[in-house]
């Protein structure tokens, strides 16, 4: 018990240090550059704090849901890598905390939903898996992981990347959520279009068994990963 405790207060005395957002997108592994501004592509939050609240409006897409300057054009079948950072897109940069565990999820919503109502789909998930958590993965892949464009109608859609950090998930509103919304717009004339989705806020409740869950008791060898079902179009 002393050295759970020990490990739960060592996550917290690095908090300040440890928080993160998504800073630039690659498609195809072509870097799109810094998105993360009012010129940019990626609709960002003024810091990189995180949010606790799963009831509140921010959730959609962080505190600053406003349409920026650029739309970044791909096509169905294209690869989208998320880059996030901590402070800055330097290589010597930390990404996040490694006490910060947890999942990484990417959904994707209409851009003239503006992320409002059942609209969000999950594209991808990765939770715990072989004592690996996505956010183990992800600091050790420099911040970045990936998602496959599935077959869209052309059109213009938000691409939401989360991560949810666990390391103060063991108490009511101590899990962590970061996220960002990065404009993009399908120009290839695919065959599906997005189901009905589910509503963020709205489709995470703060006792979920993966956000009120408990990273210091004992072997954790399993994860329930909070949200819907990744979609069966996503491949």
């Amino acid at each position: 018990m002393r050295s759970c405790a020990l490990l739960a207060l060592a996550a917290g005395a690095r908090l300040a240090a440890a928080h993160s957002t998504v800073y630039a997108i690659f498609v195809n592994d072509v870097d799109q550059g810094l998105g993360n501004s009012a010129a940019g592509y990626i609709r960002s939050p003024p810091n990189n704090n995180p949010l606790t609240d799963v009831t509140s409006a921010s959730m959609t897409c962080n505190v600053n849901n406003v349409a920026t300057a650029k739309t970044i054009e791909v096509k169905s079948g294209d690869k989208v890598t998320f880059e996030w950072h901590h402070n800055s897109r330097d290589a010597s940069d930390d990404i996040i905390d490694p006490s910060h565990k947890g999942p990484v999820m990417t959904y994707i919503a209409p851009t003239k939903s503006n992320g409002a109502g059942n609209v969000w789909i999950k594209l991808a998930e990765e939770g715990l898996s072989g004592g690996k958590w996505a956010v183990d993965n992800l600091i050790a892949n420099k911040g970045k992981h990936s998602i496959t464009v599935p077959d869209l109608a052309a059109g213009e859609y938000l691409l939401r990347p989360e991560i949810i950090a666990l390391h103060e998930g063991d108490r009511a509103n101590g899990a962590q959520f970061y996220m960002e919304c990065v404009q993009i717009k399908v120009t290839s004339a695919g065959a599906k279009t997005l189901p009905a989705g589910v509503a963020i806020p709205g489709t995470y409740t703060a006792t979920d068994p993966g956000i009120l869950f408990n990273l210091y008791s004992g072997s954790v060898t399993s994860y329930p990963i909070p949200g819907p079902k990744v979609w069966d179009g996503a491949s």
